[in-house]
């Protein structure tokens, strides 16, 4: 199953620190880094902040692992890092799948 994974991170920095991890280590085919402005609640007081949402395209049995790699690098307390299912090109979908399963 193909899956997109949906991660925020604080700054650029870190967003391009964390999506390089995945790629080289053949846990992603793809990461798409936006800019984004959100509203949360933590510390029991609403929060608002500029983050950087990343989008990486991946195999949904490489989620434990991208996960894990988050948490690791990641320099916030509860980051946020969810799938979701996806659908698509069957070109497209292969090659991610080439990717992530590549052993180099």
């Amino acid at each position: 199953m193909f899956i997109v994974v949906y991660i925020t991170a604080g700054n650029a920095d870190e967003a391009k620190k964390i999506a390089y991890a995945l790629v080289s280590n053949n846990l992603a085919a793809c990461v798409n880094m936006h800019p984004i402005n959100s509203v949360y609640v933590w510390g029991g007081k609403v929060e608002y902040d500029s983050e950087i949402a990343m989008f990486i395209k991946t195999t949904s049995d490489k989620f434990d692992e991208i996960s894990d790699m988050v948490h690791s690098i990641h320099s916030y307390d509860l980051p946020c890092v969810i799938s979701w299912e996806i659908k698509g090109d069957e070109d497209y979908l292969d090659w991610i799948s080439g990717r992530v399963h590549k052993s180099d």
